[in-house]
């Protein structure tokens, strides 16, 4: 058997054997104390009279202390002065007398009580001072740097496993090369990055892209939180900020990596009392260490935010973080890259076509695509499959964007009857508008926290919105509600969420996108967001009440205006509109090809048209 396995062994009994002897003998020490305690004390003069009266059967002398036994079996206990007659008078009386020693203790009890509590300090000084030594998260290395060191045993990430953001790996592996080739760049008088920010979306893959930076460069590459380095105790952060980069000093060249660094490098003097806090100080010396006096060649330090309008203007000037690389929602081939990516180890249905599925999510983050993989396999196994197949990737996708199916949700027949013609009306003004996106599916099974849903998926990508495209999506939210008011004569609160979207959806039509004919080209409210405050007690108001009142005319008008229009177009065609509502009844979901046969058949007037619109005071749709 391997020693290095036994020592660890013997060292824990050998502490429980040595934990065992004191307990006993502490437990022997305050037994006795309490069996002397126990005894039933006299005073002398009592003690006299019973020796006088013959009442004391023996006694045991020990020094001043005197115990003994009465004739009716009763123990006494007692303390003498120096009297030379007691012996004399306990001889007259025919008592027992026993000798003993003035201090009858054991050993180890004087031992215990003499050495133990200096061993005690003694162990305790040892202990904290191996503590203050050692690094990592223990008592008294308060001021040691938690960041991890990837070593050889760590699993590897590489560029092959990132996939989505070509342009930003080749952006990165510039760094690498600097680290492995410095002289390839320093001769024409560059000089290394000393810092790379990554900005983007959660879920877009920065934290893996840093990963893969760790396990192509070759060098040693260290990962820290951004919430790493403040704790309660002051100075705490600083002096761990110090020692990390001593220690990338020491391992340089070297890549230091610390994640969501808007922990740590927010705005300085953003707090209510502008005083000079823990977390700015941190930030101060983060500063300092990555462009101060001192230099730090070979440390590249890489940091990842999704939150880079927070970040302390200092933290982000050339000299510090040279280069900020955007890591972005990925697109059409960049969603098929990341599918491939993550489904190599999941088998796959000989029809599961991964270029239709990355067409089926637009919007979608790597990590979202991701957990769209991990379902479709759950949703496999739970079928016993041996393969993961398309319907199992629309399952998950569907799970994903509209929530998980509530079938055992108890629902009346008047509310079926609603959610299924509130359904419909939003489904019919999506594909009477043109240009709108296609109906992917309809559904009146409770999914999430709807009673229904009703569901589109755009062509292509989108990365800016016309006007005519958010005054559809307007058209389209409120369709809804006007299907409820045309065809059941009733409103309801099934129209809360529609209501709310278009109100904020028109909001920033007039407030932040310069969009109302009337008020024009202007922006109104500032969109600074108190650090320390929030997004909504900061609210910012740069404009006088009169402009308030213009601005929540436009607000109304657009909303209402959107509202009249789905309602003018499923009044024109409420046998359509009748027609979607009773399949919906019927099977609970529609998919776009069961939408488009319903519709094609009921629809004899040609959709409004361009022009048609513009005369209506409206623009044509893009849906959104």
């Amino acid at each position: 058997m391997n020693n290095n396995r036994l020592s660890p062994l013997y060292k824990n009994i050998a502490l429980w054997l040595l934990i065992g002897l004191v307990v006993t003998m502490l437990f022997n020490f305050f037994n006795r104390s309490q069996l002397a305690k126990e005894k039933a004390q006299l005073s002398y003069t009592k003690f006299l009279e019973l020796v006088n009266e013959g009442k004391v059967a023996r006694v045991v002398l020990q020094g001043d202390e005197i115990s003994g036994e009465r004739l009716d079996g009763k123990t006494f206990q007692t303390y003498s002065p120096s009297d030379p007659e007691l012996l004399k008078l306990l001889r007259e009386k025919g008592v027992e007398i026993t000798a003993k020693p003035a201090d009858d203790s054991p050993w180890y009890t004087t031992v215990l009580i003499t050495w133990l509590p200096m061993i005690l300090l003694v162990g305790i000084w040892i202990f904290f001072m191996r503590q203050m030594q050692a690094g990592g998260g223990k008592a008294m290395s308060f001021g040691k740097s938690r960041a991890r060191l990837m070593n050889d045993n760590t699993r590897k990430v590489t560029f092959s496993d990132v996939a989505g953001i070509e342009e930003v790996k080749e952006e990165v592996a510039e760094i690498i090369e600097f680290l492995k080739d410095p002289k390839k760049f320093t001769r024409l008088g560059g000089r290394i990055p000393k810092g790379v920010l990554l900005v983007g979306p959660p879920g877009t893959g920065k934290t893996l892209l840093a990963r893969a930076i760790a396990g192509e460069a070759g060098v040693p590459f260290f990962s820290i939180s951004g919430s790493d380095f403040v704790e309660m105790f002051v100075g705490v952060g600083a002096a761990r900020v110090r020692d990390l980069f001593l220690q990338g000093k020491k391992h340089a060249p070297c890549i230091i990596f610390i994640d969501e660094i808007d922990a740590v490098g927010r705005h300085r003097g953003a707090g209510l009392g502008g005083g000079h806090d823990e977390r700015e100080q941190t930030l101060n010396q983060l500063l300092v260490e990555m462009d101060g006096f001192e230099s730090n060649e070979g440390v590249i330090l890489i940091a990842a935010t999704n939150r880079p309008d927070v970040l302390d203007p200092a933290l982000l000037r050339p000299g510090r973080f040279d280069r900020q690389i955007v890591v972005p929602i990925p697109d059409l081939k960049g969603r098929e890259n990341i599918l491939k990516v993550h489904t190599r180890k999941i088998p796959l249905s000989e029809v599961v076509n991964l270029s239709v599925l990355a067409r089926g999510t637009p919007g979608f983050s790597g990590a979202d695509l991701e957990n769209l993989v991990n379902e479709a396999a759950i949703f496999a196994a739970r079928s016993n499959k041996d393969r993961v197949t398309m319907e199992d990737f629309e399952k998950a996708k569907d799970k994903i964007l509209m929530g998980s199916e509530r079938k055992s949700m108890i629902i009346s027949e008047e509310e079926r009857k609603n959610t299924a013609y509130h359904e419909a009306g939003h489904t019919l003004v999506a594909k009477l508008i043109p240009g709108t996106d296609p109906i992917h599916k309809v559904t009146i099974i409770p999914r999430g926290r709807a009673l229904g849903v009703t569901q589109q998926l755009p062509l292509d990508e989108k990365h800016t919105y016309t006007r005519d495209y958010l005054l559809n999506t307007l058209a389209v939210l409120m369709g809804g509600r006007a299907a409820e008011e045309l065809v059941l004569q009733h409103l309801t609160t099934g129209a809360g969420n529609d209501i709310e979207r278009s109100t904020e959806l028109a909001r920033k039509m007039v407030c932040n996108w310069g969009m109302s004919e009337y008020l024009g080209p202007l922006a109104f409210g500032k969109r600074e967001e108190h650090i320390f405050l929030g997004r909504e007690i900061a609210q910012n108001r740069d404009f006088s009440e009169d402009t308030a009142r213009l601005i929540d005319s436009e607000i109304k008008k657009f909303v209402e205006t959107s509202y009249q229009r789905a309602r003018s177009l499923l009044r024109e065609h409420e046998v359509a509109l009748h027609a979607l509502a009773k399949a919906l009844l019927e099977k609970e979901t529609l998919d776009s090809n069961e939408v488009d046969a319903i519709v094609t058949q009921y629809v004899n007037t040609p959709p409004e048209s361009t022009s048609q619109v513009a005369a209506a005071g409206m623009a044509p749709a893009i849906n959104a």
